[in-house]
């Protein structure tokens, strides 16, 4: 995670754990020619958009007196959604169990980019998922692009 993205994340926590929610991620992103500061919250009720809106409500002037950002920025508020990001280790805490899908880099010994499979476990230098194959594979962490939960439609 950047440092500007630390440092608004340790901002925000506590007015957003106030009205009652949690800090999923933040992100810090410049797409084409504007910069995104997407700030993800959850709690155990869903994230509806009234919740985002009393969170930028509670934020915004947080973060224009902070100024920890100089260059113009949109603020996003949102919920990391049934799909999200895991980039963290307490979101792969979070995820042990569950269906992930992992788009790689590199693809593995068996040619494949993208795997999907249950995350068993972790640790700061790699992956493991079993397949449902029941085969447990071993993916080195700077090899992953992305990982998500997986969410069958």
């Amino acid at each position: 995670m950047a440092k500007i993205e630390e440092k608004i994340e340790e901002l925000v926590t506590k007015p957003i754990t106030d009205l009652g929610y949690r800090v999923y991620d933040v992100m810090y992103v410049k797409e084409g020619k504007d910069n995104f500061l997407r700030i993800f919250i959850d709690n155990d009720k869903g994230i509806s958009l009234d919740d985002c809106e009393k969170v930028n409500d509670a934020i915004t002037d947080m973060l224009d007196e902070a100024d920890l950002i100089k260059d113009q920025y949109f603020l996003e508020i949102s919920s990391p959604g049934v799909e999200r990001n895991i980039r963290k280790d307490k979101h792969f805490e979070e995820s042990i169990g569950k269906e992930v899908n992992i788009k790689l880099f590199k693809p593995l010994e068996n040619k494949e980019k993208e795997i999907t499979g249950i995350l068993k476990d972790f640790d700061k230098e790699t992956v493991k998922i079993e397949t449902d194959k029941n085969e447990e594979i071993t993916i080195p962490r700077n090899n992953i692009s992305s990982i998500k939960w997986a969410f069958k439609w």
